[in-house]
């Protein structure tokens, strides 16, 4: 039996998801692909293989829940779950990295990690590594203060770290993105399931936090290097994904630092995330008369 249970959540992902599946059968691995009620033909170009299982289901139900059905399709011997979008590809070692790091030394105490995301000019992607966005960091992002950030390197830090030098080995690291994720199950089933109240995005944020709390550490792993079509899956509801992005950041910041803040900071907070999705709907508002206009 392989000790890995590869769980992708497909909705729509097109040539892409045939190109992550045979990355996954290049492994070791079982394959549990949970589509999320695509209309395309993304699942009639899978092969056929023992080692691959499609769960169809009959609505979107998001991210977070397609996950938690992945986790609960599993056997029950599967010691490691490892999520992964359907628009990523890689080669062998890299998982064989990620595995290697959590059952080392320093992985005994972890309980996820994950590789090095990248475009496709090879640079490293956002998000790939993060500091946990607390309310501050979260107002800086928000109100674009982060590019002030060599002016003023402490008050303006940015959560997202692509921008800081590639570490040489693996380090412990507050987030990792829920596209490259290697999770051991007892760290899972001791710091619960994906939060199913996110529709998509910040689930990945979630789950970090609540493995820091209960002690696990969470590596960073630059060696293992994935390529990430970022965006491919989502480019034609453009707007749709923005908005529960927003929203998932909402609920993340209420969850876990409502009671750790002033109301004042939490409320200015939420200001700029509902300032910031109104900006995005405009320019893709504007965008799309252009683009009309110009038709």
């Amino acid at each position: 039996m392989f000790p890995i249970t590869a769980i992708v959540v497909n909705y729509n992902a097109g040539a892409l998801l045939l190109g992550c599946v045979e990355s996954l059968l290049a492994c070791e691995v079982d394959i549990v692909v949970v589509d999320n009620a695509s209309v395309d033909e993304s699942l009639d170009a899978l092969p056929d293989s023992p080692r691959l299982r499609i769960i169809r289901n009959p609505l979107n139900l998001g991210f977070a829940a397609a996950c938690n059905i992945g986790i609960k399709a599993a056997l029950p011997e599967v010691s490691f779950f490892f999520f992964l979008n359907p628009d990523c590809r890689f080669e062998p070692e890299a998982l064989a990295v990620l595995l290697e790091e959590l059952r080392g030394g320093e992985g005994a105490h972890a309980g996820m990690a994950g590789g090095l995301l990248v475009n496709e000019d090879g640079s490293e992607q956002e998000g790939c590594r993060r500091a946990i966005p607390a309310p501050r960091r979260a107002f800086v992002r928000a109100f674009g203060l982060h590019r002030f950030s060599s002016l003023c390197p402490e008050l303006c830090r940015d959560f997202h770290l692509h921008r800081q030098a590639l570490p040489d080995k693996t380090i412990e690291i507050e987030a990792i993105s829920g596209a490259c994720m290697l999770v051991k199950r007892e760290a899972l089933e001791d710091a619960g399931l994906w939060d199913e109240a996110y529709f998509l995005h910040c689930e990945d944020l979630d789950l970090c936090m609540r493995f820091r709390k209960k002690g696990w550490k969470i590596l960073f792993v630059p060696r293992a290097r994935f390529d990430h079509a970022l965006g491919a899956c989502s480019h034609s509801r453009r707007l749709f994904v923005e908005w529960h992005k927003h929203k998932g950041m909402i609920r993340f910041y209420r969850k876990f630092f409502r009671r750790e803040y002033p109301a004042a900071l939490m409320w200015l907070v939420i200001l700029g995330v509902g300032l910031r999705f109104t900006l995005v709907a405009l320019r893709h508002f504007f965008r799309k008369c252009k683009a009309g206009a110009h038709g």
